[in-house]
């Protein structure tokens, strides 16, 4: 078990990031390349100004008027991204195995703050289950893979929630915290989840046509 743990923990953490970033990388220069093919003309109305706008709009709550239709929608996509991307960065967990690794470290959250991220991501994940279960409309463009990226969000959290609390064997759900956490960056750049990577970008198009070509909000 010790020396699984060392695997986990070392040669399949880096490899879990060189895919990371080396496909992330990848899924943006495919991009960018494709753009450059069928449709350059989007450079001649890229505004700086009205992809902000955009962008700004779109990451505030509420901002949009699709948001305010949706208001306990919204509420759940906010608080459960804000807590999916700070949570894993301000614990305090890993910060000191970062600090340990390579010398840096940077503020970090209460341990009372990381619990209570933790649950609101796992409650969301919950919320967007029952709702593909039983909203028609989106049942109607679920598909299997759905189910099985919200399982890869939802396990390094519900391992990490059981891991602090030293339910069943400690080091098991350690090591299986550490796999679920590499699964979930290794599917980032090739999934769903790449929508972090593209939807600045899409905001960006989306702002720069509305507000530079057609003259309307996109909001």
């Amino acid at each position: 078990m010790h020396s699984l743990y060392n695997f986990v923990s070392g040669p399949l953490v880096w490899t879990a990031f060189i895919i990371f970033f080396g496909g992330s990388l990848y899924r943006l220069i495919k991009l960018f390349v494709l753009i450059h093919k069928k449709e350059p003309f989007i450079y001649s109305y890229f505004s700086l100004k009205y992809s902000l706008r955009s962008i700004l709009h779109w990451s505030t709550p509420f901002g949009a008027e699709n948001m305010r239709r949706h208001p306990l929608f919204t509420l759940a996509t906010f608080a459960f991204h804000i807590c999916l991307l700070l949570t894993p960065i301000f614990l305090l967990a890993h910060v000191t195995m970062i600090d340990d690794s390579w010398s840096l470290s940077w503020w970090s959250l209460s341990e009372a703050a990381a619990e209570i991220m933790t649950v609101i991501v796992i409650a969301c994940c919950v919320f967007f289950l029952v709702r593909r279960l039983v909203s028609p409309e989106v049942q109607y463009v679920t598909s299997a893979s759905d189910y099985i990226i919200l399982a890869i969000v939802a396990a390094p959290f519900i391992t990490g929630f059981i891991a602090y609390h030293q339910w069943f064997d400690y080091q098991t759900i350690v090591i299986l915290h550490i796999l679920s956490g590499e699964i979930m960056l290794v599917a980032i750049p090739f999934t769903r989840l790449s929508h972090m990577l593209f939807a600045p970008l899409t905001r960006a198009y989306m702002g720069s046509e509305f507000g530079g070509v057609r003259h309307a909000r996109d909001w």
